[in-house]
């Protein structure tokens, strides 16, 4: 209690001093600010002798809890809900509600998917040198405001063409309910990004949960009031998803109208060009349609393969892409709060003060590889036990989760799972070792590297897949080697980069010298009109 209102006096006189409430050494904390130059979000910043700035130690893994607990209880939620909507539309009735997503999803990955990690970034690079981060906020809303509404009007007036290009008018008015969600999703996407660059990341998980929710109570009520006209039910439960969206916007809305005021100290920055936020956001939104571009892409070409020798080419891909994939997404997903907990944590450590440049570069490189590997570490013991799980217990949980299969299609899977667990593991930390790219503003080459190993997996799939012999097990192992090709780039590249010492000719001066991230070298940075790069892959969210 003492210790409590000793931290609460500090925030409240806004006074650094030592105390016994310090109790963590900088140098043994590895996601604890170590710049002098301000606190990261709902961290409680205290002063040493030197004055080194302190945090507490559990402020990552709390926000990395947060964010995978509210993750998995919204895919959880979204789970369930398919069982009662199943019975109250039926197949042809889901059949029509699935039509409607590839287009939607393709749309949500050009104007929503690069948001949160790049403005994270941004956010917490500015926080870590005593700068606000809401001008990152307001320049970035505008910007992907008018990009979600020209996803929107796109989707509506397209929808008559792609209605009839996939031989089914029943499915127009369905675009049409869906569209407002691209505007709409652009828009939270914008403050989940802010709050997680604070390091705040309850936000985002509330939000994620109230979606669903909302979701499930509207569609369950369409799909009931509607149970007599499948279309019409169809249309009105995707447009539960439309609602779902708008009440998370406003809880977002909400949430950062009480955002508490900055601490005394803490400078405005000034203006953040909307060139910047692309230049960050591009290449992760990029990085990020790689692989469902890649999911159709196999879509076509495995069905393809596999018909030359089975007439069970469809199903055999099915039990890959809907069953195997399903399944290993689950822990992937879980470790999504570690990889959006990264890029702030990294960002923070990264970024350099405007004072003695050369002196902090070194220090700033050592505690973003600190970061770095503290978050791979904890990817991998959440990650390691979940693959070794699917791996031992793959045949109860098939025949838990898809119970109407056949005995031999239950088989198959239970083989695919086993194959494919190991990517429970690389793509977990693939995603991980692609936020701390974009956090040390490097994210471009995570898209190379993940482009480098979709070509490997396409490659691969003609190889094995084309053999009677391999089957759709190729696709499994193709997939596995593409995981691994990217994890094992990621990484090189994450230690190459935070181990660049002084005087190699290409550091930066930080943001407010217009050169670069935070000592490293010659990357965009927040609040940086004029940096050479920026932007990556999506490490924040890589298949959802």
């Amino acid at each position: 209690m003492k210790r409590g209102r000793a931290l609460n006096r500090l925030v409240a006189l806004q006074k650094p001093r030592s105390g016994l409430f310090c109790f963590f050494d900088i140098k043994y904390l590895p996601f604890a600010e170590n710049n002098g130059n301000g606190y990261n979000g709902q961290t409680m910043p205290c002063r040493g002798e030197k004055g080194e700035v302190f945090m507490k130690k559990q402020s990552f893994l709390k926000g990395a809890a947060i964010i995978a607990a509210g993750g998995f209880i919204a895919k959880l939620i979204g789970a369930l809900y398919r069982i009662p909507l199943t019975n109250l539309i039926g197949g042809y009735g889901m059949g029509l509600y699935q039509m409607v997503y590839p287009f939607y999803c393709l749309l949500l990955t050009v104007s929503a998917t690069g948001i949160p990690s790049s403005i994270a970034k941004m956010v917490a690079e500015r926080r870590a040198q005593g700068v606000s981060g809401k001008p990152v906020l307001k320049s970035a809303f505008l910007l992907f405001l008018l990009i979600g509404a020209f996803g929107t009007v796109l989707m509506m007036g397209i929808a008559p063409l792609l209605s009839r290009m996939q031989d089914c008018p029943e499915v127009k008015n369905g675009y049409l309910a869906l569209a407002p969600s691209v505007l709409l999703v652009s828009a939270i996407s914008v403050f989940r990004g802010w709050f997680q660059g604070e390091n705040n990341m309850l936000p985002t998980a509330l939000s994620e949960v109230t979606e669903q929710v909302v979701k499930v109570g509207f569609g369950l009520l369409f799909a009931y009031l509607f149970r007599s006209d499948v279309q019409k039910a169809v249309t009105y439960i995707l447009l539960s998803v439309s609602i779902s969206e708008a009440c998370a916007l406003l809880l977002m809305a909400l949430l950062y109208r009480r955002a508490p005021a900055p601490l005394v100290g803490i400078k405005d920055g000034g203006r953040v060009s909307l060139k910047s936020v692309l230049r960050l956001s591009i290449p992760v939104t990029l990085s990020a349609a790689l692989l469902p571009l890649s999911s159709l892409f196999d879509s076509v070409i495995i069905v393809r393969l596999l018909k030359r020798y089975t007439a069970e080419a469809v199903t055999l891909y099915g039990l890959f892409s809907g069953g195997a994939v399903t399944i290993i997404n689950l822990p992937v997903s879980v470790c999504y709060g570690i990889a959006a907990a990264s890029v702030p944590a990294v960002s923070a450590a990264s970024a350099v003060p405007a004072g003695d440049v050369q002196g902090e570069a070194e220090k700033s490189r050592k505690n973003a590889r600190r970061r770095m590997l503290y978050a791979l570490l904890v990817t991998l013991v959440v990650s390691v036990p979940c693959a070794l799980g699917l791996f031992f217990f793959a045949g109860p949980a098939v025949r838990i989760i898809f119970r109407a299969l056949k005995p031999s299609e239950a088989e198959t899977l239970v083989k695919l799972v086993r194959l494919f667990s190991v990517s429970a593991v690389t793509l977990s930390c693939t995603q991980t070792l692609s936020a701390c790219l974009t956090g040390i503003g490097k994210p471009t080459f995570a898209a190379v590297s993940m482009a480098v190993a979709v070509a490997v997996k396409t490659i691969l799939n003609f190889a094995l897949v084309s053999s009677p012999k391999i089957s759709v097990y190729g696709a499994a192992i193709a997939a596995d080697v593409c995981y691994l090709v990217a994890f094992a780039l990621d990484l090189v590249y994450n230690l190459i980069v935070t181990k660049r010492k002084k005087g190699d000719g290409k550091h930066d001066h930080g943001s407010r010298t217009g050169r670069g991230s935070g000592g490293f070298d010659g990357a965009g940075q927040a609040g940086d009109p004029v940096g050479k790069e920026g932007g990556g892959a999506d490490g924040a969210d890589p298949l959802v």
